[in-house]
């Protein structure tokens, strides 16, 4: 599935995941393959990104941390997110 994660500045990351975690209002869960389309707002907390391989521009680099070498996180105030036919959209502050 294809993730884009876009906050007003710039575009942060773009590119084939297997798996997000996004803090939700209630509680975090997770996005997998082919998962039913969902809109839903984000609180502050952790997104977690799970993909074979990562690709960053320099200026967004900074702002995602290494897990290991296929799971990086980052750190939001806020913010949505939208499932639909296999990708999402993830709107951040």
């Amino acid at each position: 599935m294809i993730l884009e994660i876009v906050s007003p500045e710039a575009k942060l990351f773009s590119g084939e995941v297997t798996s997000v975690t996004l803090p939700g209002v209630d509680g975090s869960f997770q996005i997998l393959n082919h998962h039913a389309p969902i809109v839903s707002i984000l609180e502050k907390g952790t997104i977690k990104i799970a993909a074979p391989s990562f690709s960053f521009s320099k200026e967004a680099a900074d702002q995602f941390t290494k897990v290991n070498d296929q799971t990086y996180t980052l750190e939001i105030k806020s913010g949505t997110i939208e499932m639909k036919n296999n990708k999402i959209i993830v709107l951040v502050d």
